[in-house]
């Protein structure tokens, strides 16, 4: 078993080369610092990502390997003597990205464009290797719920994100593809913004059942045989979208779901592409511009979704533990990058280092 003397550190040098190793422990060097022991870490669709082909865009490399993991939960380990927000003992999840301060996105408080992943993909022994100053800018959510739990705020956020971008309100009918987490909880988000239909799409029949017990008021599969028109108006004339659907979340990246999410809207709805995939697909251009479709991009998250994601569990309004089909031990971490990404499960979490 490992002490506070090691902090065991699980690194990617390349595509399923992943290496364990001692980093420096990290120590309290300002005033404003604090430490977190990290209790467990969520496994992603962006570690599965970068598990088989080594990042995104930016590669990871024997001279620049990454530590691993971003959705985080732990207990704070130390404070440094100018923070008093928090104490040792708080239950905290970690917001994974650190705004510069200083450019003019930050000081317009739209801090989603300056962020930098000061805890990029982090999955560390006992104590997290980081320097926040808790006090002046709010990386670590206080939460009163499990640390299970609580390692499900970040995927929250990204949820609450995508439907603030996407104005979802009382009466709105939503379709959502994808029934991975970010899908599951971003149908469970719209249900809670008022929407009266939230219709899941997904190629998995497991996860479609789980995703119609836990939110959504309807379920399609989509049929393989046939083009992503005629799947989208299957979708409309099943659920009587009248015109089609006021808002598509798009939370699978699949270019087939991107294709029937821009032909299942209605004239003037709104269209957010929250899953990743490839870097380049075709999109029905003619259908958007007829219909004067409204597209944006999320990206992760901004200012005030943590909060409300941390709201939505300590009120119990989403319960985002039945999601967690599997914990494994730190030193499993890449068979479960494996099992995630062959569609195991609904959300597999990563206990940290025990001592």
């Amino acid at each position: 078993m490992a002490g506070q003397s090691s902090n065991l550190s699980c690194l990617l040098y390349g595509p399923h080369e992943a290496k364990f190793e001692d980093r420096e422990v990290p120590v309290i060097q300002d005033p404003h610092d604090v430490i977190v022991r990290i209790a467990y870490v969520g496994v992603c669709g962006s570690d599965v990502h970068f598990w088989h082909h080594g990042g995104v865009g930016l590669k990871v490399s024997h001279d620049n390997p990454l530590t691993m993991g971003h959705e985080a939960s732990g207990t704070i380990h130390s404070l440094g003597s100018s923070v008093t927000t928090l104490k040792i003992g708080d239950k905290v999840c970690i917001e994974p990205g650190l705004p510069c301060t200083r450019c003019k996105s930050c000081n317009l408080a739209a801090t989603i464009s300056a962020q930098t992943w000061l805890l990029r993909h982090h999955l560390v022994l006992a104590l997290l290797p980081m320097a926040v100053y808790a006090s002046t800018i709010g990386l670590l959510k206080v939460f009163h719920v499990s640390l299970e739990e609580g390692v499900l705020v970040e995927p929250l956020a990204v949820a609450v994100h995508g439907n603030r971008l996407a104005g979802v309100k009382p009466g709105h009918r939503v379709v959502v593809f994808g029934a991975g987490p970010v899908g599951i909880l971003s149908a469970a988000v719209a249900r809670q913004f008022g929407a009266v239909e939230v219709i899941s799409v997904d190629m998995n029949a497991a996860r479609l059942e789980f995703v119609k017990k836990f939110a959504s008021t309807g379920v399609f599969t989509p049929d393989a045989n046939v083009d992503t028109d005629t799947n989208a108006a299957e979708i409309v004339e099943r659920f009587k979208l009248d015109r089609g659907a006021d808002v598509v979340i798009e939370a699978s990246g699949a270019e087939a779901c991107i294709q029937m999410g821009i032909y299942v809207l209605a004239p003037g709805g709104t269209y957010v592409q929250t899953g990743c995939g490839k870097p380049e697909v075709m999109v029905p251009m003619t259908k958007l511009g007829e219909k004067e479709v409204v597209v944006k991009g999320a990206f992760r998250y901004g200012a005030g979704d943590f909060e409300l994601a941390v709201g939505f569990l300590s009120d119990g309004q989403i319960d985002v533990k039945k999601l967690i089909s599997k914990t494994v031990d730190f030193e499993e971490a890449p068979d479960a990058w494996e099992s995630v990404g062959e569609g195991e499960g609904i959300k597999t979490i990563i206990r940290g280092v025990q001592d």
